[in-house]
């Protein structure tokens, strides 16, 4: 034991000498793999006696980095590192991923060198050479945006000229030319950019369309299993994360092995996971791919998953919501392990901000939210954040008791307001407002932020995986920072692509003003993409889910899904579990002349198209008589050799019944509109006509079949992306994306049929039954159309077939 500590007393003394700050000695010590590599790496280059910072961290990322299979090189690399012909960052990512690609064989040292930038100097002056060109490029842009530019292209234009140059030299220039060119910012400039608001819904590349039928290839094991890519709870030791502070200073984010055992004990080793709604509007599709990654890890582990409500905003919650929400995920099969709200932590939370505070971390800020902002863009610091300590935490329980004014005071983090990562510029942790907690009641007038309550809760509750999107992957610096700067335990964080679908949109903000304002009949409006529209539409969870594992856990961003492949998972789910049935949309009167007026046949029809004749279930029982009812689109006044519909002297076979024979049309008054047609059947069944049309009787003599209504839907946005039209979105809504067929004729049987109950109305789609049916007036969803049975040439053949009504 003693020979042990005086083992780890060294590495600690090694590892210092090549510059690592203390806790990152520490921690590297606790994990024996890393402690090997940098020992080795450190022999290997020959500065036992130490080095300074900046070849330190190279050294430290080669300790962790560098590729197992070309360990032959490594002490080559060293020797580049440590004579300083690599000495950037960007240089040592270039030659991991060289020798990552070469492995152990041979290479030519000027394709090394070449890949590397070794031997490359860039100037100052080049670099401004290189700024300045790129603004001649850009002018008309720039000064047509002024300071809503997006200088991160303009950076990534420069890096592309001059990959070696230092990029803080790079960012300098580029800020002084922007000064030069435009001048002090105006009040307009600071005004919120209208492609900000839509930053959730950047325009992305549509993935095109895709047969509905293909070849299957064999699946991957990412595609058997898509879980297979996170660690196991006991690998939580591993740096998580790196924070590079403005003063060239770097955060290596791990736990310490006593904290791993720590957590393992509480959680028995099982994995953690949680699903974390905020309860201000309904869940869409998206969530439902979340849910998929959150729940779904911890059930293929046999872990735990809980349904946390992100309750941290008073003003934007609703006990609607949180009841919604927990009434869908148990929709959706998931079932939690435990329901929690951020606001049950509240006292804990508070208790660490205090903590914070403590220890030099945070201060009580009295800037406006206009000044934050202005600061921020400056970055500057604001004139209270090196107020003593005493006097934050004095403040700070003025605001908890109420004594403080609502937006005269923040506690904000104290954070790098000169970093490169703006989610480090002192993020608010908490605010006043004086509003009453849907949860927690009138106990509270001062709230977390999301930012500071995110993480610290996903610690408190020993979450073991914390899965989010990927548009928070640049909050995960801070997500560290907090939970490092409070010692306390750090989950393993993982950032997946969001899921968009086209011709919707799935902002909440966007979602809320619909629903509001009455562009739609409420959050479960069936042509929304939230998960409850979905439900009253007749998509079933299974199919959902099919859907959300049939696109993967990925992290390529960028692409968005076309609703034609959710359509294809919802009609493979249907196509298996709706019974068949007929329902004629726009009746056509058809009298069979040679049939008697009394008489009314009961014929068998297939309720699934496989059925084996010996199984009474699978058959249901429909009237045959004098006089029965089609698709006014299935009869023409001229026939055509590609038509097979109905017209004058032609034959079609009634689906189930029998063939008839056009012999007389009656017109109405204008000489135009067909009325009724007469028709002779063939009781022998002796002619064998291409054309099959679907068909609804009257019961007995004069009766007429029963009436429903059927609401047909379309894609509720005519583009594919809305989100590119900006602020002219709302003019895209179709305004056919709704279509109510009041006097549909439905066979008897479906009389019964149950609120939320699937059918195939044969020909015409797939169809659930509404929540708005009534006693003898049943109402009907389009789920999905039929696919089109007549191929691309004959797509508008039968205009039902599409619904094109």
């Amino acid at each position: 034991m003693v020979l042990k500590e005086e083992n780890s007393k060294k590495s600690i003394e090694l590892f210092l000498s090549i510059g690592l700050d203390e806790r990152t000695a520490n921690n590297t010590i606790n994990n024996n793999k890393v402690t090997s590599n940098l020992t080795a790496v450190i022999h290997e280059a020959d500065v036992t006696d130490g080095c300074d910072r900046t070849t330190g961290n190279l050294l430290y990322s080669v300790a962790t980095k560098y590729p197992a299979n070309a360990l032959v090189h490594r002490p080559i690399l060293l020797k580049y590192i440590v004579t300083s012909k690599i000495k950037t960052p960007a240089q040592l990512e270039a030659a991991i991923s060289f020798f990552t690609n070469t492995g152990a064989e041979d290479f030519k040292l000027n394709e090394f060198e070449e890949a590397c930038g070794v031997g490359i100097e860039v100037s100052p002056e080049d670099i401004e050479k290189a700024v300045k060109e790129i603004f001649e490029e850009n002018k008309k842009t720039i000064l047509e945006q002024r300071y809503r530019t997006n200088v991160g292209e303009l950076f990534g234009h420069v890096r592309k000229s001059l990959p070696w140059a230092d990029p803080k030299i790079v960012k300098k220039l580029i800020d002084e030319k922007m000064f030069e060119l435009l001048g002090e910012r105006t009040a307009a400039d600071n005004e919120k950019p209208t492609k900000k608001k839509e930053k959730k819904e950047k325009p992305a590349k549509v993935e095109e369309k895709k047969a509905a039928v293909e070849a299957t290839p064999e699946p991957s094991e990412e595609e058997l299993n898509p879980y297979s890519i996170f660690p196991q709870p006991e690998q939580n030791f591993m740096v998580h994360t790196e924070v590079f502070f403005s003063d060239g200073s770097v955060l290596r984010c791990s736990n310490t092995k006593e904290v791993v055992d720590k957590h393992l004990k509480v959680t028995g080793g099982k994995v953690y996971t949680r699903f974390p709604p905020e309860p201000n509007g309904y869940l869409h599709i998206g969530h439902a791919k979340a849910m998929f990654v959150d729940f779904g890890l911890a059930k293929e582990r046999g872990g735990c998953c809980y349904l946390r409500y992100d309750d941290t905003n008073p003003e934007a919650e609703k006990k609607e919501y949180i009841n919604h929400i927990e009434e869908i995920v148990n929709w959706m099969g998931w079932e939690p392990f435990k329901i929690t709200y951020t606001s049950d932590y509240f006292q804990e939370l508070y208790d660490l901000a205090v903590e914070l505070i403590r220890r030099g971390h945070a201060y009580v800020d009295h800037q406006t939210g206009e000044e934050i902002k202005e600061y921020r863009e400056k970055k500057m610091n604001s004139p209270w954040r090196d107020r003593p300590i005493e006097e934050s935490l004095k403040l700070f329980d003025e605001m908890k008791r109420g004594m403080i004014e609502e937006g005269k005071a923040t506690l904000r983090m104290k954070q790098d307001m000169q970093s490169d990562n703006f989610n480090m510029y002192d993020l608010i942790a908490y605010r006043i407002k004086f509003t009453p907690h849907p949860h927690a009641g009138d106990k509270w007038c001062i709230y977390p932020s999301y930012d500071y309550a995110h993480c610290t809760v996903d610690s408190l509750e020993n979450i073991t995986h914390s899965l989010c999107t990927l548009e928070f992957e640049t909050r995960r610096a801070s997500y560290y920072w907090l939970l490092h700067s409070l010692d306390l335990y750090m989950p393993y964080v993982w950032e997946y692509s969001r899921l968009n679908v086209t011709n919707t949109v799935m902002s909440k903000r966007k979602l809320n003003y619909i629903v509001t304002n009455n562009y739609v009949d409420g959050w479960d409006d069936p042509r929304l993409l939230t998960l409850a529209g979905l439900r009253r539409r007749g998509v079933s969870a299974t199919a959902i889910n099919a859907f959300v594992r049939g696109i993967g856990i990925t992290r390529s961003d960028g692409s968005m899904i076309h609703v034609s492949r959710l359509e294809h998972h919802i009609r493979e789910e249907l196509n298996k579990t709706a019974p068949r049935t007929m329902v004629v949309l726009n009746p056509l009167k058809v009298v069979i002349t040679n049939l008697e007026s009394d008489k009314v046949m009961e014929l068998d029809a297939k309720r699934w198209p496989d059925a084996q004749n010996d199984d009474p279930s699978a058959f249901y029982k429909v009237p045959f008589s004098r006089v029965v009812y089609i698709e006014q689109s299935d009869f023409r006044m001229k026939d055509s050799k590609d038509y097979y519909g109905l017209a004058p002297g032609k034959s079609v076979l009634l689906r189930y019944a029998f063939p008839i024979k056009c012999t007389n049309v009656v017109l109405a008054d204008d000489n135009e509109t067909v009325r009724e047609i007469h028709v002779e059947y063939d009781p022998e069944k002796k002619s064998k006509p291409k054309g099959v049309l679907h068909w609804v009787a009257e019961s007995s003599t004069g009766k007429e079949p029963i009436k429903v209504e059927v609401r047909l839907f379309e894609k509720l946005f005519n583009s594919e992306n809305p989100a590119e039209l900006n602020d002219d979105w709302l003019a895209d809504i179709n305004p056919n994306s709704k279509v109510v067929v009041s006097g549909a004729y439905a066979v008897s049987t479906l009389k019964d049929a149950a609120v939320g109950d699937r059918f195939q109305f044969e020909r015409l789609g797939y169809y659930a039954v509404d929540k708005d049916s009534e006693p003898g007036k049943l109402v009907f969803n389009r789920t999905v159309t039929l696919r089109d049975s007549y191929g691309k040439d004959n797509r508008c053949q039968n205009a039902l077939c599409h619904m094109g009504i």
